[in-house]
C-alpha cells in the first residue's frame, strides 16, 4: 500500500505571484479546496519529495490554480513545472468498501479465473467508457478493461487481481 497518493500535476506557473496551474489526477476536484498540505515530486522517483502548505485554490477551466505559502515570486514556482503532487494516505478520500486507490492496484499480480498468472498491473489508462488495466506479462503487455465481466476479485491487500478473459483477448 502506498504512503502518498497522486492528486495532480503541475502544468505550468500562473501569473507573477507565485501560482500555479494543476491538473487533477483524482476522482473528485473538489476536495482541491480541502487540501491544507501536499507533497511535491519534481524527480519523478517520490524521493527527496517537498512538503508545501496550500494558501488558496480557485478553478479555471479543468485546471486548479494553487497558491502555496511562502511562494510569491514566478520565479519560486517555475522549478515546480511537471512536478506531481500527493497526499498522505491519511488526508486521502474515504473510500466505500470494495473501493481501492489505482496505486494500490498498480504492481499487483494478475491471475485468470483459471489459475494462470498473466503478469503484473503496470499502469492504468483513462478511457472514456471505463479504466483499462496494462498488464506487463513475459511477452507483451495487455490491456485488460477494469470493469464487469473482466474483473472478478480485487485483492490489493493479497496482492492480486482476479480477471476473466474472452476468447481471442491474449491473441490481440
Amino acid at each position: 500500500m502506498q504512503e502518498k497518493l497522486r492528486v495532480g500535476t503541475v502544468v505550468t506557473t500562473h501569473g507573477l505571484k507565485g501560482e500555479v496551474k494543476v491538473y487533477p489526477t483524482t476522482d473528485d476536484p473538489d476536495r482541491y479546496y480541502d487540501l491544507k498540505k501536499v507533497w511535491l515530486d519534481r524527480s519523478g522517483s517520490m524521493k527527496d519529495m517537498i512538503q508545501l502548505e496550500v494558501q488558496n485554490v480557485r478553478f479555471f477551466k479543468n485546471l486548479a490554480i494553487v497558491k502555496f505559502a511562502g511562494f510569491d515570486n514566478i520565479d519560486d514556482v517555475i522549478p515546480f513545472r511537471k512536478g506531481e503532487l500527493y497526499v498522505d494516505r491519511a488526508d486521502a478520500i474515504p473510500l466505500a468498501e470494495g473501493e481501492y486507490f489505482i496505486g494500490d492496484i498498480i504492481g499487483c499480480k494478475v491471475i485468470t479465473d483459471e489459475g494462470t498468472e498473466l503478469g503484473t498491473v503496470k499502469e492504468f489508462i483513462e478511457t472514456g467508457a471505463h479504466d483499462v488495466m496494462l498488464v506487463k506479462t513475459e511477452g507483451k503487455d495487455l490491456m485488460i478493461p477494469y470493469c464487469e465481466p473482466f474483473i472478478l476479485e480485487k485483492a490489493p491487500e493479497e496482492g492480486y487481481i482476479k480477471v476473466h478473459l474472452i476468447p481471442g483477448l491474449l491473441d490481440l
